[in-house]
Parts: C-alpha cells; sequence; structure tokens
C-alpha cells in the first residue's frame, strides 16, 4: 500500500458537481493499493498516518499528530500510486490491484481510521474526482508498507 500525505488547511472532493468527501484542518491521502496487500496492511497504514507527527506543537516544531490534533481526513482511493514509467511514455498500471480488491482495502483503511476516532471524508471509488485543497507548510510525505 502506497499513500501520499498532505498537510492541508482544508481540502474538498467533488463528484459531478456534488461534494463527496472534505476536511478542514488535517490530512488529504491519496491511497494506492498493490494486490499483495492484505486488512491488515490498510490497519497498520491507518495507524502510522494517525500517529505521524507532522503538525507544529506551540514551539513551532513538527511533534504533533493528527490524533493530538483532532484534525481529520479526506481520503482518495489512487491507483496511479503505482504507475509504472520505466519504459516508453505511456505509463503502465499492472502494479496496482484489480478494482475489487483495491475497492474493499479503500474501505478497511477508511474503517480503521474511523475506528481510531479521526472524521474521515471520502472521494468516490473509481469517479472521476476534482480535488480542491490548500496545502499547509506545504508539508508532503510518502509512505508505503508491505
Amino acid at each position: 500500500m502506497r499513500a501520499v500525505i498532505q498537510r492541508v488547511n482544508h481540502a474538498t472532493c467533488t463528484v459531478a458537481g456534488k461534494v463527496t468527501g472534505q476536511t478542514g484542518p488535517g490530512l488529504m491521502v491519496l491511497l494506492g493499493v498493490a494486490p499483495g496487500d492484505s486488512a491488515q496492511t490498510a490497519k497498520a497504514l491507518a495507524a502510522k498516518i494517525a500517529k505521524l507527527r507532522i503538525f507544529n506543537d506551540e514551539a513551532g516544531k513538527m511533534n504533533r499528530s493528527l490524533l493530538d490534533t483532532g484534525g481529520g481526513i479526506l481520503s482518495i482511493s489512487q491507483f496511479t500510486l503505482y504507475a509504472d514509467t520505466r519504459a516508453g511514455n505511456r505509463p503502465s498500471f499492472i502494479g496496482a490491484a484489480p478494482p475489487e480488491h483495491a475497492r474493499e482495502l479503500y474501505g478497511a483503511f477508511n474503517a480503521a481510521l474511523r475506528d481510531l476516532g479521526l472524521e474521515v471524508g471520502e472521494g468516490r471509488f473509481g469517479e472521476h474526482m476534482v480535488i480542491d485543497l490548500s496545502n499547509d507548510g506545504p508539508v508532503t510525505i510518502t509512505l508505503e508498507l508491505d
């Protein structure tokens, strides 16, 4: 599983002109799922993201987590995180999980975040989404769990 995490002031996902998910201060997470990923992988990644200390403390140091700040998450399924661009100019996505598997684990990831007490806004799996966000910092981190 791969995630690109951005610290945001706010983020919104719109599908066909309707907001499907949003968050105020917190994180926007782009999530890619690989064929070998499991519900356990999703749970472990959710816990890692929730505890990642990338928010400023009183001294201005990145020393607080999303759990500490009470922020939310906008979670977006993103199979293109598994793009292979080594050959030619057209990316291959054979490293991404099949849609049925990815949909299941995207749901498991979001459920694991909610089980940790976080408010989670979602994109719409398999749909064309428009994401609007205001980066904070900017702070962008990539994580990968096998």
